[in-house]
């Protein structure tokens, strides 16, 4: 993938704002604290796959590599616009300020799902691509509502393939709800590349089978995205003088771990990507650009990543103490329990009763 070719861009891959290239109007606070995020977004990430690695948490997604995304989009929203997110989207759970709610999702704990909908972020999705037809719903009905809302729906390159991509974004087209589809195009569909997913030129031209607008910007460059999402977010909303309209956006960038814990992506990619793409690094290129233009010196860097450390470690501890229940498994896909997962649930209950919680799972 060349990224000098086609995309909305502000910084260039040193971080130096670009002749010509306008700087999204955003405070200075602003700036400083989407870098904050990002920050604090790769040291989650970092502790949460030291953790899943000592068998603490579950299989986990890494998102290294595509910070700038996933934070730059989540500030162009307002705080009642919802996020629907795929499985890799932590960063926008830390803009949204839900990390502490987030986390016992991580320990079995299906509470952790419910608990980050007070921030306008919809259950985790681990089926690819399922939850764009529920984005797409929920968007038409807040529309049918009169709302003025947005609905982000994040999705990675390996879900334009499923029939739920399509579908929903035709409905989005025939019907004009306020949808935003953000396509992580990260390069790599678990081990599948980019050039064997689609014969298409680019994702975001995909949006003209449905009749509405398609983007490609620099996902690793969180200012770009950020004013793509804005001007995207701004078509979307239900106003009384303008009719909504969707936009797919295309967020070129790498992800510099393995698709899962579960992953192993030496079998299938070599160093030598990796550090082409680290060239391209989020969270470098706007710490330059902070610096060039007097928002961030080392006393205020050094601050802040005191400031990220203390809070994921603060939040990793409300965990410690949580011990889910395997019963838990069972509950909540359907009103009432069926008959075979009945017998599931019950033998697992003699198993536990006979053996104990501790010699069952050692088992």
């Amino acid at each position: 993938m060349n990224m000098d070719d086609g995309l909305v861009r502000v910084l260039d891959a040193d971080g130096h704002r670009i002749d010509g290239r306008e700087v999204p109007s955003l405070s200075d606070d602003a700036l400083v604290g989407m870098y904050r995020d990002m920050v604090c977004s790769r040291h989650f990430d970092e502790r949460a796959v030291s953790l899943q690695r000592q068998g603490r948490i579950g299989t986990y997604a890494p998102l290294a590599g595509q910070e700038g995304s996933q934070v730059g989009s989540t500030y162009a929203l307002a705080e009642d616009d919802w996020i629907l997110y795929q499985y890799r989207e932590h960063g926008a759970i830390v803009v949204r300020d839900a990390l502490e709610e987030y986390l016992p999702y991580w320990v079995g704990y299906e509470e952790g799902n419910a608990d980050i909908a007070d921030a306008h972020v919809f259950p985790l999705n681990i089926t690819i691509a399922d939850h764009i037809p529920h984005a797409v719903g929920m968007a038409w009905a807040s529309k049918l509502k009169g709302e003025s809302k947005a609905f982000v729906c994040h999705f990675g390159d390996g879900a334009t393939s499923e029939g739920d991509f399509h579908e929903g974004l035709n409905f989005a087209g025939v019907f004009d709800t306020p949808s935003v589809f953000l396509c992580h195009n990260n390069q790599w569909a678990i081990s599948v590349p980019t050039e064997q997913q689609t014969a298409s030129a680019t994702f975001a031209q995909k949006a003209e089978a449905y009749g509405f607008e398609g983007v490609r910007v620099d996902g690793m460059d969180p200012l770009a995205t950020y004013q793509v999402t804005k001007d995207a977010v701004e078509r979307a909303r239900n106003d009384e003088d303008d009719t909504p309209r969707p936009t797919l956006v295309e967020a070129v960038q790498y992800r510099y771990g393995a698709h899962t814990t579960a992953d192993d992506p030496t079998a299938y990619r070599e160093d030598e990507e990796i550090d082409e793409w680290r060239r391209w690094d989020p969270i470098r290129r706007l710490e330059t650009f902070l610096r060039e233009t007097g928002r961030l010196d080392d006393e205020r860097a050094d601050a802040i990543e005191t400031e990220v450390h203390d809070h994921v470690a603060d939040a990793l501890a409300t965990i410690e103490e949580l011990e889910a229940d395997p019963d838990d498994m069972f509950e909540y896909t359907y009103a009432e329990t069926p008959p075979h997962l009945r017998e599931q649930r019950d033998e697992l209950r003699r198993l536990r009763e006979k053996h104990g919680d501790d010699a069952f799972l050692r088992e």
